[in-house]
């Protein structure tokens, strides 16, 4: 068994990052630190709590570029884009401390006579915060900062493949005066993770990964009656209707699939458009796709970067051999991206059509550069296509009458619906998934709800 974190960068395969994994006294100290912390913090005014949250979030964005170049070389993503992660944990982290004030108000109920009646929203304690690589600053940031804006104190623990993204945040609250044990680190194995799920010290636990991790953390986490927050895979749909903006619809789509290597919980993994505009928007889709740019990520000129590791990519490449198998057409010659090699993470991308969903690629979470897309006839078709799945976390539908794309959304079973965009998060919005998407929810004043219980205070007034 390893002792120790080993982040093999998909870049070229070298080790990357090399550190140690928590030993049995740095979590019993990190628990005992977390609890003893959390009790004076809850008690510091709203006010300075975000003070001081907003300073570590200066620090991040002072960091930028080397934040940039450390998620290149960790998971992959071209060095062009991968600064956008910093603006994006920067949007989502001053929203949710701009809104704490609003969001753990007392809820006062109308005044009776001779009673005061209120309800207020107290801390749950420990918050424990399990995030992956793929979006490794913004899924943690997600339940990072309206844990600590609303008392708790929180102990991370990243993925793996992202070690460093921990450790940037400590530093960062750290800089902006954060006290000591208010957010802590853990790098852990996975047998570890399970049992400080299991400590008594840990009062919520919020995990953003695969679905079986996520039914390992429900497994972890039962009998103990704590809250688990789970947000899960995607197999997210678009449907273009036959009145969509085609350029449009094309490019978005298109870009809400490929974006950071298909790898992605709100990627777009399949596309259904209607027969009058099918043969248009498949021409279009392809002659887009061929145009990214397979190469290393640390290179400038890169837009399409490796998946996270070799087996990822060889995941993809069995369900699209599968789908041609089957009868599906790949539109894409993997020779016209020379980097694309079995056995490695660099992957062609990929535009099947002739799919349907007898095909894994059509119902099973690539989390990789490619997409199915498939001709419906109506409205009724896509939503009854849109609906067979059994993950739920976004939905797009391109369409000019935005009236009747709503009258669709409300058919979806999914946990956001867009009309005309998709892969993206709004930190207004509740971030929230059905299905196996998970549950629970993140960002938005909704996201404050898991974060803090309900304490209700009935006094009766003296005469």
């Amino acid at each position: 068994m390893n002792d120790k974190v080993l982040t093999l960068s998909p870049v070229d395969g070298s080790v990357y990052v090399e550190r140690p994994f928590a030993g049995p006294d740095d979590i019993t100290e990190a628990l005992r630190l977390g609890k003893a912390a959390q009790a004076h913090w809850r008690r510091r005014p709203l006010a300075e709590r975000a003070a001081l949250c907003h300073r570590a979030v200066d620090a991040l964005v002072a960091e930028k570029a080397a934040i940039a170049e450390e998620i290149c070389w960790m998971m992959g993503r071209p060095i062009r884009y991968a600064g956008g992660e910093v603006d994006g944990l920067a949007e989502r982290a001053r929203y949710m401390i701009d809104i704490a004030g609003e969001a753990l108000a007392p809820v006062r109920l109308p005044e009776k006579p001779g009673f005061e009646r209120y309800i207020r929203r107290d801390p749950l304690g420990l918050v424990l915060v399990i995030a992956p690589w793929n979006y490794p600053y913004l899924t943690a940031i997600n339940a990072v900062m309206p844990a600590l804006m609303a008392g708790n104190a929180v102990l991370l623990k990243h993925s793996a493949q992202t070690p460093l993204c921990a450790e940037r945040l400590a530093r960062a609250f750290e800089d902006a005066g954060l006290p000591r044990g208010v957010f802590q680190y853990l790098h852990l194995s996975h047998a570890d993770t399970s049992a400080l799920i299991q400590a008594p010290e840990v009062d919520h636990v919020a995990f953003t990964g695969s679905v079986a991790g996520g039914a390992a953390v429900e497994r972890a986490a039962a009998g103990r009656f704590i809250g688990v927050g789970l947000e899960l895979g995607g197999k997210d749909p678009a449907y273009v209707r036959a009145d969509a903006d085609l350029a449009q619809a094309v490019a978005t789509a298109i870009d809400g699939a490929f974006f950071n290597s298909g790898q992605s919980c709100c990627g777009i993994e399949r596309i259904y458009v209607h027969a009058s505009l099918y043969d248009a928007f498949v021409e279009q889709a392809v002659a887009l796709v061929k145009q990214y740019q397979l190469g290393r990520p640390d290179d400038p000129a890169t837009t399409l970067g490796p998946l996270v590791r070799a087996g990822a990519a060889d995941f993809v490449r069995d369900q699209v051999a599968e789908a041609v198998a089957q009868g599906a057409t790949a539109h894409i010659d993997p020779a016209d991206f020379p980097l694309d090699r079995p056995g490695t993470p660099y992957l062609a991308p990929q535009v099947l059509t002739g799919v349907n969903h007898r095909m894994r690629v059509m119902t099973e979470e690539s989390f990789g550069p490619v997409v199915g897309i498939q001709k419906v006839e109506s409205d009724e078709e896509a939503v009854a296509l849109m609906n067979d799945s059994d993950f739920g976390l976004t939905a797009a539908i391109f369409t000019r009458d935005v009236a009747t794309g709503i009258e669709l959304g409300e058919q979806l079973h999914t946990g956001t619906f867009f009309i005309n965009r998709c892969d993206y998060l709004d930190p207004g919005l509740a971030w929230t998934g059905v299905k196996q998407s998970g549950r629970g929810c993140t960002l938005s004043r909704l996201g404050y709800e898991s974060l803090t219980r309900p304490k209700s205070f009935h006094i009766k007034l003296p005469h």
